[in-house]
């Protein structure tokens, strides 16, 4: 068995502090440990959320986004729920579901319907989407950054419509580096009545490229004056979530697309944060078992054709930075079988030692 390594100080003396951090709470729910999941569209499916449940560390977990104007539809001609509501109803809380649009009353109609019959820990807005198709088509997303006022008008709707569940917001530093106005929206966020605010420390025009100021995300916290602010961005090792925590003002932290390809990234921050051994990175042979495990309870949902073209993208994730991921790569983006998927990756997964072959 690996020895569990320890968490690195700047210094480089190795530490298992304790950060003593007071408890995260998001209205009345208390999330521990303070470290959330974010929601990512195309990724953080029932599926992806079960095998990061399985892992442990994660104290709020989220769906992806979902597009209320679109539910709404679904909902008034009584069409089956949007599949990025799969598997909620019956799922483990906490639960966030985070929703995204312009229109307040649908907004609020939705998150009223969340909140009655799936029964939702928390409800999201999405203010920080940089994606064409949600802010010039959608006016939506981190569109709405230039619009504080109608913001507010959102999040107070919501608030009312969902009371007591809470509302939270998640938003970008600004639409551009001329435009940063993230310290402007944390009041109207607060004073809107939402119960968290996370910020990615990014504009919106960067997408993700170049690095989350860290800097600007900490300032953000003397704006607020009862909410926790959650940090979001770049938190791609635990050694990150350890000096997010320590060195920044921030109540909690959103892991985003490095959890992807590793659902354990949240065991290993959680045990950093606590002053525990940080569980070493699970055996390349154990890594193609989880992915194995999530390409099944995709298949299940969707069935073979589509589960397996879904889980290109998956496969994808798990075989980052890895010897051969390249290779990899080019072979199960062409797979469109069981057959086809287990043959790919008994030849070209990345593995320790020579494995069992993928019973089909």
């Amino acid at each position: 068995m690996e020895t569990p390594q320890k968490l690195e100080h700047l210094t480089g003396e190795p530490t298992t502090t304790d950060l003593k951090l007071p408890p995260l709470k998001i209205g009345e729910m208390v999330v521990d440990p303070p470290i959330l999941q974010a929601p990512m569209a195309g990724f953080t499916n029932y599926a992806f959320r079960q095998i990061v449940r399985g892992y442990g560390g994660a104290g709020l977990l989220a769906t992806e986004m979902v597009n209320a104007r679109g539910f709404h539809w679904l909902d008034e001609h009584e069409a089956e729920f949007p599949d990025r509501l799969w598997g909620v109803e019956d799922e483990a809380r906490p639960l966030a579901v985070q929703i995204w649009d312009n229109q307040p009353d649908v907004m609020a109609k939705v998150g009223r319907r969340l909140v009655e019959e799936f029964q939702v820990s928390v409800v999201d807005i999405n203010f920080g989407c940089p994606v064409k198709q949600v802010t010039e088509k959608a006016h939506s997303g981190s569109y709405l950054l230039r619009e504080p006022e109608r913001m507010g008008q959102i999040i107070s709707r919501l608030v009312e419509a969902c009371a007591p569940t809470p509302v939270t917001a998640k938003i970008r530093l600004g639409c551009s580096e001329n435009t940063i106005n993230a310290n402007e929206i944390a009041r109207v966020v607060e004073e809107s009545g939402a119960a968290a605010l996370t910020v990615h420390g990014r504009v919106a025009e960067q997408y993700f490229k170049g690095q989350a100021d860290w800097d600007r995300i900490s300032e953000i916290k003397s704006y607020l004056k009862k909410i926790p602010l959650i940090g979001n961005g770049d938190l791609d090792s635990a050694e990150k979530v350890f000096r997010a925590f320590r060195d920044y003002n921030v109540d909690g932290v959103m892991i985003a697309r490095a959890c992807l390809g590793r659902p354990w990234l949240f065991a290993q921050a959680a045990a950093a944060i606590q002053g525990r051994p940080i569980p070493p990175e699970p055996t390349l042979n154990e890594q193609r078992d989880c992915m194995l495990e999530h390409y099944k309870l995709v298949v299940e949902r969707f069935g073979e054709a589509k589960g397996t073209l879904l889980m290109r993208k998956f496969a994808c994730c798990y075989a980052q930075a890895k010897p051969g991921a390249r290779h990899f790569r080019k072979h199960v983006a062409n797979v469109a079988t069981k057959e086809e998927f287990f043959e790919v990756v008994d030849k070209h997964f990345p593995c320790d030692v020579p494995s069992e072959p993928v019973a089909s």
